[in-house]
């Protein structure tokens, strides 16, 4: 059992890139999906599809995205808000990754929404993870 299972989720993607993996299977769960289709629309992964493992259970099988000579389009994907310590930033104080090259992940009422996404709405939330 993780006691993090989005932070399990951003380490398998890390570990996958890092290696140049062409997917990795994830454990499924609403917020898991949220999250790997915001990173798909922002263009940091390639895929999300649903497919069951071995054993039968659902998994999101997520396609990684490479530029050139096999290089992770991800440089870095960090998680912020951990269970024993959250992170919560007000509408005005949503963090800008590295000067707007990268993105916040925010959890917000509206839903998961990128950090300039929760500006343009003036809204705060929960920062998930920073990807550039």
């Amino acid at each position: 059992m993780h006691s993090d299972p989005i932070a399990d989720m951003l380490t398998r993607i890390r570990n996958a890139a890092a290696i140049a993996a062409p997917s990795v299977d994830v454990p499924t769960s609403k917020f898991k999906r949220s999250l790997a289709q915001v990173l798909v629309r922002e263009g940091y992964l390639k895929s999300l599809e649903d497919a069951t493992n071995a054993d039968g259970h659902p998994v999101l099988r997520i396609g990684l995205k490479y530029g050139p000579r096999r290089s992770s389009i991800i440089n870095e994907i960090k998680r912020v808000s951990k269970p024993g310590r959250r992170a919560y930033a007000k509408a005005k104080a949503v963090p800008v990754v590295r000067g707007g090259l990268g993105i916040a992940v925010i959890s917000t009422q509206q839903g998961l929404m990128v950090d300039r996404d929760a500006r343009r709405a003036n809204v705060g939330g929960e920062v998930v993870c920073e990807v550039w």
